[in-house]
């Protein structure tokens, strides 16, 4: 079973970088290792369906009306080029189409099609079966405290990461 309750939750009031406390512990190669299996795992679930890690990402984040290159790089915390690479690559499979925005045309839209959606689809099956996969022996209640822990995690770091770009 896991003993979360150790784990502190951060202050309602951010924390200077110089002013947090120094805490011994493995948070960052735990963190690594995690990234490094979870995207060795989801790389598998989606080579089977013919994609590279990423290219969920971006399926799964444009919505269907469309959204400038801009917006979904923000989206996704990458670079526009980026976005603009990944668009190149589902356009050939004709899962993603570019668009010229009706109300500015200095921008270009990217929009997903008919086959995106069925390809969406798929992409949200895989990882329903990878989560079954990986909470298959937690419990209720471990899951849900490790999922409030990870969802902070998460906020954390990409504040952090919002402050760095």
């Amino acid at each position: 079973m896991l003993d979360l309750q150790t784990v502190s939750k951060p202050a309602a009031r951010p924390v200077a970088l110089e002013d947090a406390p120094v805490h011994q512990s493995e948070l960052v190669p735990a963190l690594l290792s995690i990234s490094k299996s979870m995207r060795a795992l989801r790389g598998i679930k989606l080579a089977a369906l013919g994609f590279n890690n990423g290219q969920d990402e971006l399926l799964m984040a444009v919505p269907d009306e469309g959204l400038p290159v801009a917006q979904l790089a923000d989206l996704l915390m990458i670079r526009p080029s980026t976005v603009s690479k990944m668009t190149d690559r589902l356009i050939e499979r004709a899962l993603v189409e570019r668009v010229g925005d009706l109300r500015d045309a200095r921008r270009t839209i990217v929009r997903i099609t008919q086959a995106g959606l069925e390809a969406r689809e798929m992409v949200i099956a895989a990882r329903q079966e990878l989560e079954k996969e990986l909470t298959r022996t937690l419990e209720e209640k471990d899951l849900m405290q490790m999922q409030a822990c990870l969802d902070d995690c998460a906020d954390m770091l990409e504040r952090r990461l919002k402050r760095l770009r």
